[in-house]
């Protein structure tokens, strides 16, 4: 398996569905940022993969013909939240086995405003399974699925540690500040617990201001092999140092299980684990992450499932300011999807746009000092679950 390397990455400023802009206009955006950034031309890009949730079959053609319409392989991803990463997952493959020298990979996501729903109403639903294991565990309350997905494992956390409904609050304030010095974040006004509190109360300890926002937006990354790189005078400062997917076992909806496991913490365990092993890296080595916090509830046993802090200590975590600067490690230095916002497809890339410019110390007001590892932490619900860990080859 070959080294690949990170050689560019692009994302355009994330927006609500109000003012979006169409999904290939999007996508040929960051897809054009990307390439600029590594320093390749649309024409030496031997592959590509599009990830998206809600479009019909070839959006990527349609944003990638913006480019140029080259005969290349494109091949179009998803895979619910974590489309993005799944299509790194793919891209990274490509390059690893020599199958590929330069690819493209590209997310992005046109969203109506208002919950998440299923596109068609005619046939089974994928959650199906997931969906009687969660009518056996709560009662959802008759709020939009996902909230009752997510606001239900909070309440199984809170549950087993008694976690305060200020502890989930205070990561909406902790996002919305690194937020503020993120310019294609959505959200950068400041908020106070008070305020996170008193919004809208929507399932267990979740308020409205603990949600992530629906966004539009796109991302991209050129990956290549090192030496695709150094033919063609490319960065090589950015390396993909190991990968993990993972989907649900049976345990996520056993008899024993429970609305934690769900929403995908032994996925998110699992790709961890075995992203550790396959590198040889502590968790406690790695000063930045990106995790999937779609609500704050995901955030907190994120902590505990990617290895950050022991099961049970997360409230703890939150309380020293072990997750932002001067702590532990920096959480969402971009605001993650609470702040920067969620849209479906280019998440995982934009956590990757993050964390790249993070290891070339090019991340501005955000920047952590002495960055050498990056983790990145995406997942889906139905499901899947990547993880990845970038490491500064400078």
């Amino acid at each position: 398996m070959r080294a690949v390397q990170v050689a560019g990455v692009g994302m355009i400023p994330f927006r609500k569905p109000s003012q979006s802009l169409p999904y290939h206009v999007m996508g040929a955006q960051a897809a054009r940022a990307a390439l600029t950034d590594a320093g390749v031309e649309y024409h030496q890009i031997q592959q590509a993969y599009a990830g998206y949730v809600y479009g019909d079959s070839t959006c990527g053609q349609a944003a990638l013909y913006g480019l140029g319409v080259t005969g290349i392989p494109i091949i179009n991803v998803t895979n619910n939240c974590a489309t993005g990463s799944s299509a790194l997952w793919l891209a990274r493959q490509a390059v690893a086995t020599g199958a590929a020298d330069c690819v493209l990979v590209l997310g992005f996501e046109q969203m109506t405003p208002g919950a998440l729903g299923m596109a068609f109403d005619d046939r089974d639903s994928p959650l199906d399974r997931g969906d009687t294991t969660r009518a056996r565990l709560q009662d959802d309350g008759g709020v939009p699925f996902a909230h009752a997905y997510f606001g239900g494992a909070g309440v199984e956390y809170a549950r087993r540690h008694g976690t305060r409904p200020e502890t989930f609050a205070a990561i909406v304030v902790k996002a919305r500040r690194h937020a503020a010095a993120n310019p294609n974040a959505v959200f950068r006004d400041p908020v106070t617990v008070e305020q996170v509190l008193a919004s809208p109360a929507i399932y267990g300890p979740l308020t409205r201001l603990q949600c992530c926002p629906p966004t539009s937006g796109a991302a991209s990354a050129v990956l290549c092999s090192t030496d695709f790189a150094r033919t063609h005078g490319l960065p090589t400062t950015v390396t993909i140092r190991a990968q993990a997917l993972t989907t649900d076992t049976p345990g996520t909806f056993d008899g024993d299980t429970d609305m934690m496991r769900l929403v995908g913490y032994d996925m998110t365990r699992r790709a961890a684990r075995q992203v550790y092993e396959s590198s040889g890296v502590d968790p406690g080595d790695i000063p930045v992450v990106e995790l999937h916090d779609c609500f704050t509830t995901n955030e907190l046993i994120s902590y505990e499932a990617l290895g950050l802090t022991p099961e049970g200590t997360a409230e703890k975590f939150v309380a020293d300011a072990a997750n932002t600067y001067g702590g532990q490690v920096v959480v969402n230095p971009s605001g993650g999807l609470l702040a920067k916002g969620h849209p479906l497809g280019a998440t995982g890339l934009a956590q990757v746009a993050e964390l790249s410019w993070q290891l070339r110390g090019a991340a501005a007001a955000r920047q952590v000092d002495g960055v050498r590892l990056g983790l990145a932490h995406n997942i889906g619900l139905g499901g899947a679950c990547v993880v990845t860990l970038l490491e500064a080859t400078r």
